[in-house]
């Protein structure tokens, strides 16, 4: 078993559904010809029209000045925190969200920018009272208090505009930046059915990830004001992000944009029906939002139900006590119903 609880692929196990994670997606067949036939550049040198078409597409459905292709996600945040705080400078985050659990602290180890955690409410948000007492006075005792950051969806599940407008408020009345970790922006927008840049205003800085259900092999954007372009294109190139001939990779995400994220809610509403069927089971209790399911079964029937579910051929994560569930663009209505068959089967203690 992995970080995160993920089980270990069997190479010689027939695969019929994987549920592990929307990381999983392969390249559409469109898409892949779309990658062959892009025209290339040296984006180092700012020459590579796919990546600039790519920047220039985000940034203008965010509503924002501009944007810089990263390779990943993980990156993209850094060079973020990086353009807003300086090395003994504090940043305020969630205690749950990705930023701070699950980027090996780079932010700390790399930037010098210290964490402060605040505690995630249990709709993905942070209260405002907790972010104004967060926010520390202008003392030489203490970290600068310099940014908040965000996230949204938060394990699946979307903090509402309000409660995001709430807290950037009250970061920005007392002269912090507002950035946010939008991974699965798409996936949040299409539950809430507002346009991107709507969802977008309330933040200086956004991290887009391209590779989360929508099929690209890699590849993330970070979009903001045109003043902090500069310095976000020199962190990418001092944490070793710039790439040359990478229109390859932004010719994915530009086929992602027009054709796969359209289709988002479909794997929501994938995610809806797998959520009613496991509550019918009774093996145990069920959440979802968005395209992940959180099944939590009793402890004394964890391993045996994802032994069970190998043995169908279906994937689930390993996590405990509940496991996550991610329904994406390659798991069809009739890998779910097999799916659905192998829960069916299963006998709780």
């Amino acid at each position: 078993m992995s970080l995160y609880g993920y089980v270990a692929a069997d190479a010689g196990t027939n695969c019929i559904c994987d549920l592990r994670s929307d990381t999983l997606t392969q390249p559409s067949a469109g898409m892949r010809e779309a990658m062959m036939s892009a025209p290339l550049g040296d984006d180092v040198y700012g020459e590579d029209p796919t990546v600039a078409r790519l920047e220039q597409e985000l940034a203008a459905r965010l509503g924002k000045d501009a944007a810089v292709f990263f390779p990943t996600g993980t990156q993209s945040n850094l060079a973020a925190v990086m353009a807003h705080c300086g090395r003994g400078d504090e940043m305020i985050v969630g205690d749950r969200y990705h930023l701070y659990c699950d980027e090996a602290a780079g932010v700390s180890v790399l930037a010098g920018v210290s964490m402060n955690p605040v505690p995630v409410a249990e709709d993905g948000g942070l209260d405002a009272d907790h972010i104004a007492a967060a926010i520390k006075v202008d003392d030489p005792h203490y970290a600068r208090s310099r940014l908040l950051s965000l996230e949204n969806s938060v394990g699946g599940r979307v903090v509402p505009l309000n409660r995001i407008e709430a807290g950037a408020k009250v970061a920005r009345d007392a002269g912090l930046a507002v950035h946010l970790d939008g991974a699965r922006l798409f996936n949040a927008i299409t539950a809430l059915g507002c346009d991107a840049a709507t969802f977008a205003a309330p933040f200086d800085t956004i991290s887009v990830c391209l590779s989360k259900g929508l099929g690209t092999p890699a590849g993330s954007v970070l979009v903001g004001p045109a003043n902090l372009m500069g310095q976000i294109r020199r962190n990418r190139k001092i944490l070793g992000g710039a790439m040359r001939q990478s229109g390859v990779l932004a010719a994915a995400g530009l086929y992602a944009l027009e054709h796969h994220v359209p289709q988002l809610a479909e794997d929501h509403a994938r995610a809806a029906r797998l959520a009613d069927a496991l509550r019918k089971t009774g093996i145990g209790t069920v959440s979802t939002q968005t395209n992940m399911v959180f099944l939590t079964p009793p402890a004394e029937d964890h391993a045996r139900l994802t032994s069970h579910m190998a043995q169908a051929g279906i994937k689930i994560g390993g996590q405990s006590p509940a496991i996550r569930m991610v329904l994406h663009r390659d798991v069809d209505d009739s890998a779910l119903d097999a799916a659905i068959r192998a829960f069916q089967s299963f006998q709780p203690t």
